[in-house]
């Protein structure tokens, strides 16, 4: 299907695996110029690397940032240029118990959570507005309304995302610029394999029965039942960034395989 977006410029923070790696290769495919974004030189040469030989014709350059290092954020502002798509994607995250959970985890949760995408939307929004074209997405998590116990800082910055990006599109009232926000449930990452992995070591099971035992003892409220490819999280993600989705602005979109319970 032609998402229409060929020709438009993308990029996607937090992009050498997982998700945003997965978004980045579905804008690729569609024809998008993509900027990656990694913490090393190395791993946005492997990411790029392994595209280009998927996709030889494809314009795909990357830039490293550490979001926690505010000027490494101002290079890689000074360094893209003009784009058409922002992806806040890059996220971090502790599981711990709320008690152990320090003031400076809690501030690096903030600062590269949400303060990755106050910053790169404060700089790009204006830009997409002057020429009345333009999608910003911010990747939340089901973790912004189920709030597991173990993450309840990073579950705190995925909610404050949901106000940030629905401000944000109110700024947008009448234009072609919209900004919308998706809500990932549990993906089958890198991180969740490596999980599944060393849980299946310890306890003497299968990855499948430790991927079985999760959904039926943990996240319960699941409706699939089952990890969430990380290809489905991009091909909606994609969608929203087309011009096929123009009418969808300031909205919260759940690809939680119908984790959050609700009719809304």
């Amino acid at each position: 299907m032609d998402l229409g977006l060929n020709g438009k410029k993308a990029l996607v923070t937090g992009s050498t695996s997982g998700i945003g790696y997965a978004i980045a290769e579905e804008f690729i495919s569609e024809g998008v110029e993509v900027v990656l974004n990694g913490r090393t030189q190395k791993n946005i040469d492997s990411a790029i690397s392994k595209l280009e030989n998927k996709y030889p014709n494809a314009k795909i350059n990357g830039l490293v940032a550490d979001f926690l290092k505010v000027d490494e954020v101002k290079n890689l502002i000074d360094s893209l240029g003009d784009i058409d798509i922002l992806i806040n994607n890059v996220g971090i995250y502790t599981s711990q118990n709320f008690e152990e959970t320090t003031d400076e985890d809690w501030l690096k949760m903030f600062e590269v959570n949400i303060m990755s995408g106050v910053r790169l939307s404060r700089h790009f929004l204006p830009k997409m507005m002057q020429k009345n074209w333009g999608r910003i997405i911010f990747v939340s998590s089901e973790c912004a309304m189920l709030v597991p116990e173990d993450l309840i800082a990073y579950s705190t910055t995925k909610s404050a995302m949901l106000g940030l990006s629905r401000g944000l599109a109110q700024l947008t009232k009448g234009t072609e610029v919209t900004v919308n926000t998706v809500l990932p449930g549990s993906t089958l990452s890198e991180g969740a394999k490596n999980f599944l992995k060393e849980a299946a070591v310890k306890e003497g099971k299968t990855e499948a029965e430790i991927a079985d035992g999760f959904f039926k003892n943990v996240r319960t409220s699941s409706l699939i039942q089952r990890f969430i490819s990380p290809k489905e999280i991009a091909n909606t993600t994609v969608y929203l960034c087309s011009p096929l989705a123009a009418a969808t602005n300031g909205a919260s979109i759940k690809l939680d395989g119908g984790s959050v319970p609700g009719i809304i």
